[in-house]
């Protein structure tokens, strides 16, 4: 199969409207969806308006976030070289991990301002977020980033560069976006959510897992990765999987010890 997709959706007066942002705006419309039918089973309910007031801190934290991380940690000579380049967005170039600090910084602030039990309103939000990563997995393969690894499989598909590649875009839609939010799903419904921190455990320890196995088919995407990769055989983005498990399993800990 080859993949040969314009990065461009479609036009509207002239101006070009990106699949990237399309992946965002449906990213964020479901998961403000999704975020309201559940927190309407929550013993804490948190109103609509609360949940408008903080998409515009998650947007914020989100493309600030993930921007930056993507700039110091995946391709910073590039961008030394071309600050301007920095502001381009929409030509792709996110860091998961550099959105998800920035929107737990958002997040943060926002419960802080709004006196609202940080852990229980992340828990709320955590079960949407594999929706948004969907989306976003599927732009990557369109816009023909985040190449997989050489491979001749049945399956592999040949982008730009008219190398044969394992679609590690694809790999990571189902296992980040479309296994995970079962996995998160079913976790709310046996009622995780009544321990705070539960959600948010389970999402990072699902996510951490997923991307760290999805790495394995995917091509190291900066010159650090590269170097710990031939150094260890585990590449920057295995290690922060790692972490994130870690992190998921010390928050379902204390969540049990809060029960």
């Amino acid at each position: 199969m080859t993949c040969n997709f314009s990065p461009i959706a479609f036009s509207i007066f002239g101006l070009p409207i990106h699949w990237y942002s399309l992946a965002y705006i449906f990213g964020i419309i479901v998961a403000l969806k999704l975020s309201i039918y559940l927190s309407g089973k929550l013993d804490a309910k948190i109103d609509r308006r609360t949940l408008d007031d903080f998409i515009n801190a998650a947007v914020v934290g989100i493309i600030v976030g993930g921007r930056l991380g993507y700039v110091f940690f995946y391709d910073f000579d590039h961008y030394l070289k071309f600050p301007m380049e920095i502001f381009k967005i929409w030509k792709g170039g996110m860091s998961f991990y550099g959105g998800f600090l920035g929107v737990i910084a958002a997040t943060y602030w926002f419960c802080k301002k709004r006196e609202i039990d940080f852990l229980k309103f992340i828990d709320l939000w955590s079960v949407s977020v594999p929706i948004g990563l969907f989306f976003g997995r599927i732009a990557n393969f369109i816009n023909g980033e985040l190449l997989g690894k050489e491979s001749s499989v049945p399956w592999s598909v040949v982008f730009r560069d008219g190398v044969s590649r394992h679609p590690s875009q694809l790999y990571e839609a189902f296992l980040e976006g479309v296994l995970l939010f079962f996995v998160m799903f079913a976790a709310f419904k046996k009622g995780c959510w009544r321990r705070a921190g539960g959600l948010s455990g389970v999402f990072c320890v699902g996510y951490g897992v997923a991307r760290f196995c999805a790495e394995f088919f995917r091509e190291p995407d900066s010159q650090f990765s590269w170097k710990l990769l031939y150094l260890s055989g585990l590449n920057l983005n295995q290690y922060m999987s790692l972490a994130m498990t870690a992190l998921g399993m010390v928050l379902i800990a204390k969540s049990r010890s809060r029960a």
